[in-house]
């Protein structure tokens, strides 16, 4: 099992136990390991420790329940398994800027529905990203604050009317590359799906001033389908002195939906292995089938 293979076992597991009692030591034992040794994988791929990654996700379910539910704040922080309402309040505080009553009274008037009903999605223009693809005018990108991994929305791509399952649409954008140039950078984020036939998968993509593809990853080889929970997802690529610009997103392949958030952009040393996509082609010892007859 490789390393990123441990961390979303891990992910998975306090995913479905948030509303549990689980401790560290459960969480590292789930994926074979001790809590020393966990705890120093888990920070250097995530960028966060086990606990505060855990009440993170707590505190995010429970502005949902603020906003979703008529549950009292003292009910949704033993939910989320704080030692008391003070406790709870001070760490929502602290992550939301507001105390949990004034999240709230002044959200709640901006929310329609409750959990379980119809989504609250804001389909439009996403600050700094774009939408394209072979047909991106059968896709929807927003923001979603319904569905969320950390903090108050989520951006979402969906499929509305593909008509192939070999369209497909990315939510994207694209920088210089100057201030990498020769470094190993690592792209990650947490992604959700909901009914994807054919595929989705982050990508990252770097390319000369030609737009010659040097670095290219799309995770066609670690493919993400189906229905599946929040997740962390990451592609490593070095940038190479050539290189002109940096594309990432998220690609979406035929129906579906797909939900990111907590996406980072960061160095990391060369012990990271890279994940770039090999384009394999055999070049022939010397000119052939020039007749074409064969």
């Amino acid at each position: 099992m490789s390393t990123h293979d441990i961390i979303q076992k891990s992910i998975q597991y306090m995913e479905s136990h948030l509303q549990e009692e689980i401790t560290l030591e459960q969480i590292a034992a789930h994926v074979g390991f001790s809590l020393y040794h966990f705890h120093r994988l888990f920070r250097k791929e995530v960028g966060i420790n086990i606990a505060d990654y855990l009440r993170s996700r707590r505190l995010c379910y429970a502005s949902r329940l603020l906003l979703y539910s008529e549950e009292s704040i003292i009910n949704i922080s033993l939910y989320c398994h704080f030692e008391s309402q003070e406790a709870f309040t001070r760490a929502f505080k602290k992550m939301y800027s507001m105390p949990p009553g004034r999240y709230r009274k002044v959200f709640t008037p901006h929310t329609h529905t409750t959990l379980g009903g119809d989504r609250m999605k804001q389909a439009s223009s996403v600050k700094d990203w774009f939408l394209t693809g072979s047909h991106p005018q059968n896709y929807e990108m927003g923001v979603d604050r319904s569905i969320v991994h950390q903090g108050n929305a989520s951006g979402y791509l969906k499929a509305l009317t593909p008509e192939e399952p070999e369209q497909f649409a990315t939510m994207m954008q694209q920088f210089k590359a100057q201030n990498y140039i020769g470094r190993r950078m690592r792209f990650t984020g947490f992604v959700k799906t909901s009914g994807v036939e054919e595929y989705c998968g982050l990508w990252m993509r770097v390319d000369n001033q030609a737009q010659d593809v040097l670095q290219f990853d799309n995770m066609n080889n670690r493919r993400i389908f189906g229905d599946t929970g929040w997740n962390h997802y990451a592609i490593v690529l070095d940038i190479p002195e050539n290189s002109a610009s940096i594309s990432i997103g998220v690609l979406l392949m035929g129906k579906g939906q797909v939900w990111v958030d907590s996406f980072k952009f960061e160095e990391v040393d060369l012990s990271v292995p890279t994940t770039n996509l090999e384009i394999e082609s055999e070049i022939l010892d010397g000119p052939s089938n020039l007749s074409f007859e064969e």
